[in-house]
């Protein structure tokens, strides 16, 4: 026998349909509140660092992890890849900063968060120990684990970095 009452299927799936978007968007505020909150206090982090490095700080010793791991993409002697806090300050940071007069003065241009991580854009200036400007562009990427860098990728302008090292002294320590 041949029934001629519609199926039930399309209502019992469209229920099912709804019910899911129902279920999603109740757990979407408890899965999304910890990611903002991470977003918020990473770029709180980050940008208190860097308002404290512009006034003259050192504050990578708080912001980095002793264990970072620091890519700095491209070519030239100072690209590659650092592993722990000792290896990309004396391999990466000191053949530069030992060849300026004056302290690396950063000005953010922006910096955007999301989750664990933090981009920012910014400048730095300085004079060098041979007396000449020094200004260069940077894009630093951030993974952030406790409140501290643990990954960074580095962009900048290797040439204007490897000019200051290969024409200018190192200061006396």
């Amino acid at each position: 026998m041949n029934s001629t009452a519609p199926s039930n299927r399309p209502a019992t799936a469209t229920r099912r349909i709804g019910l899911a978007a129902i279920v999603a968007l109740a757990i979407a505020p408890a899965i999304a509140a910890p990611a903002r909150a991470d977003t918020a206090r990473n770029e709180t982090i980050v940008r208190d660092a860097f308002q404290r490095w512009a006034a003259g700080d050192n504050v990578f010793q708080q912001l980095l992890a002793p264990d970072i791991v620091w890519t700095i993409p491209g070519s030239g002697p100072v690209a590659g890849t650092y592993r722990g806090m000792t290896d990309f300050i004396e391999r990466a940071s000191v053949p530069l900063v030992s060849r300026l007069a004056t302290p690396l003065v950063p000005q953010v241009r922006h910096i955007c968060a999301v989750g664990d991580r933090v981009i920012v854009r910014f400048d730095a200036t300085a004079t060098t120990t041979g007396g000449h400007p020094y200004r260069n562009q940077f894009a630093w990427l951030f993974r952030m684990k406790d409140g501290k860098v643990a990954e960074a990728e580095a962009f900048l302008d290797l040439v204007a970095y490897q000019q200051v090292v290969d024409n200018n002294q190192p200061r006396q320590r």
